[in-house]
């Protein structure tokens, strides 16, 4: 048996998206720019996939821009918000993705802007009053706040976010990678100026998101080159990837009460068997609480041991594919920077297990069992 539990980095691909997929690929492969009936046709998909798309949103397709994923989504909507509209001040937490966090700094050490933090608690719920009070008595500003962590699961208020947002003229950017195509978004409701999604995170294919911007937003595209995407990204369009998104965001919201039951499930069984086997174990941030965390994600806290340096691998050759955190961030070998900033102990193992539709309860049972046999062993 090999378990895959690292759903919150990539997902597999759905059958059904692939059979969308590959007339794109193979048969319609004309140039959407193109006035010809090969180009044609695929323009007229690509537009049908953006209707889907803004329909579940429930929004306009005229707000909805495909880009390469979430992070060039992130980056165009921080980098231009504040060189079209000439904003100076930016608030986000530490605990973003570094498509986020990056993308400040880099504006910051670009001078003449100023980025301020929001305080949290230790399980990384964010302090809003502290919000308030940043944006009192400031320029007008943007605020950059993820709907959902990706490492710890904990998820914020971004509709009473983007409430104080608009009291104080505020652009609100929300980071909605890890929770697009799981729970339901309504901009109407929500009031952000700018969502993002990644198809990869909802079982589309790799290479392809979307950048809904508020039709108030005026921005200039972060992206040169031809006339694409009503003049907001140069480069012709991937195709295929677009097709896809739009059916695995449609299926997505089709099954999503089935899926939501299903992985919660298997997340609340996850942290039973880790407590009826294990006596030091406890859970990063708000994952163990219910609806107050991603039913996708739980980060779990295992003992200080030396089996920590290794514990990535050692599950690896157990046949369970799991994350220490980002996966974006593999290969730095610098740590998790969320966990960092809620001062989790650096002695004791952390581990994210994410989940998708296609885990089963045996999958979970096995790897409950494994790391606590690991542990055993090792602390006997």
């Amino acid at each position: 048996m090999r378990v895959y539990l690292d759903n919150a980095a990539t997902t597999p691909l759905d059958k059904e998206v692939f059979e969308a997929m590959a007339p794109f690929m193979l048969e319609h492969f004309g140039n959407p720019s193109s006035i010809h009936s090969h180009g044609r046709e695929v323009r007229a998909a690509i537009e049908k996939a953006r209707r889907t798309v803004a329909t579940l949103l429930n929004t306009s397709p005229a707000e909805v821009f495909f880009t390469s994923g979430g992070t060039e989504a992130d980056n165009a909507a921080i980098v231009c918000s504040c060189r079209s509209l000439g904003i100076k001040h930016a608030i986000t937490t530490k605990l973003e993705h570094h498509a986020v966090l990056h993308t400040m700094e880099m504006l910051e050490k670009q001078g003449d802007f100023q980025l301020s933090y929001l305080r949290h608690d230790e399980r990384g719920n964010l302090d809003l009053e502290h919000l308030e009070e940043l944006l009192a008595n400031q320029p007008r500003t943007i605020v950059s706040i993820m709907h959902a962590n990706n490492e710890i699961g904990t998820i914020n208020d971004i509709e009473k976010i983007g409430e104080i947002c608009r009291k104080y003229d505020a652009v609100f950017h929300s980071d909605t990678v890890q929770t697009m195509g799981h729970y339901v978004h309504d901009v109407q409701k929500i009031g952000a100026n700018f969502l993002v999604g990644s198809a990869h995170k909802f079982h589309g294919p790799k290479g392809v998101g979307f950048l809904y911007c508020d039709a108030s937003t005026k921005i200039q595209p972060l992206i040169q080159g031809g006339a694409q995407e009503r003049n907001m990204r140069g480069g012709t369009e991937n195709v295929y990837g677009i097709i896809g998104l739009a059916k695995a965001l449609e299926i997505a919201y089709r099954d999503m009460a089935e899926h939501q039951k299903h992985m919660q499930g298997l997340k609340d069984r996850m942290i039973y068997k880790l407590r009826e086997q294990m006596e030091d174990v406890s859970f990063n941030g708000m994952s163990e609480f219910g609806n107050k965390s991603l039913y996708t994600v739980l980060n779990v806290s295992l003992p200080a041991s030396d089996i920590n340096e290794m514990l990535l691998f050692s599950l690896d050759i157990a046949k369970i594919s799991a994350s220490g955190g980002s996966a974006c961030s593999s290969g730095a070998n610098a740590g998790s920077h969320v966990l960092r900033a809620l001062g989790v102990d650096p002695s004791r193992g952390s581990v994210r297990f994410s989940f998708s539709k296609y885990n089963t309860v045996e999958e979970i049972d096995y790897v409950a069992e494994t790391v606590a046999k690991m542990y055993k062993k090792e602390l006997a």
